[in-house]
C-alpha cells in the first residue's frame, strides 16, 4: 500500500507543479501577445507590446494615489507610437501599473487576492513601494483602447483603473 501512495505522490508532483503556473517567485506572462497573464492563449484585445527604449517617442507621468486612482485616468496616444511611462507611487501604500484588456486584469486581480505577496517582473507591469518611482515603455502597435490597473487586493474593485485610447 505504501508503495502505490508513494507512486501516486510523485506522478501528481509533475501535474501538481505545471498547474501552478509560473508564479514561484514572480508572473511570467505575455502582455497581449495572444495569452493571458497566467500564459493562457486566447484571443485578446488589443495591448500592444514592450517597447524598444531607443524607439520612445513621448514620455508621460503617470501618479499612483492612495484615493485609488491614476493621474491621469485616461491617455490618448497614437497607434505605433513607443511611450515611456514615468509612474510615481505619490501614496503612502504599495500600488502597480499593470497593462492588458480589461478581461486579463480582472482575472489577474483574483489570481493578487489568492497569492496577495505575488510580484511582477514583466514588461507591461510596474510595483512600486509609497514614494517611489520607475518606468514602463510600451508600443501601442494597433488602435483600439488598452486599459491599465493597480490589482494589488482591494485596488482595482476600489476604482484603480485606468484607459489608453490609442487612434
Amino acid at each position: 500500500m505504501k508503495k502505490i501512495l508513494s507512486v501516486l505522490i510523485l506522478s501528481a508532483l509533475p501535474v501538481l507543479a505545471l498547474a501552478s503556473g509560473n508564479h514561484a517567485g514572480g508572473h511570467h506572462g505575455a502582455s497581449g501577445h495572444g495569452h493571458d497573464m497566467s500564459g493562457h492563449a486566447h484571443v485578446s484585445a488589443p495591448v500592444g507590446q514592450p517597447g524598444d527604449p531607443a524607439q520612445v517617442t513621448r514620455t508621460i507621468e503617470i501618479d499612483m494615489l492612495d484615493t485609488m486612482r491614476f493621474t491621469p485616468g485616461e491617455i490618448s496616444v497614437n497607434a505605433g507610437e513607443t511611450v515611456r511611462f514615468i509612474v510615481k507611487n505619490a501614496g503612502k501604500l504599495p500600488h502597480e501599473m499593470v497593462i492588458g484588456s480589461l478581461e486579463d486584469l480582472k482575472a489577474h486581480a483574483v489570481e493578487m487576492r489568492h497569492n496577495p505577496s505575488m510580484m511582477h517582473d514583466e514588461p507591461n507591469a510596474i510595483t512600486l513601494e509609497a514614494g517611489q518611482s520607475g518606468s514602463l515603455v510600451w508600443k501601442f502597435d494597433q488602435s483600439g483602447t488598452v486599459d491599465f490597473a493597480c490589482t494589488i487586493p482591494g485596488h482595482m474593485e476600489g476604482g484603480m483603473v485606468g484607459k489608453m485610447l490609442v487612434n
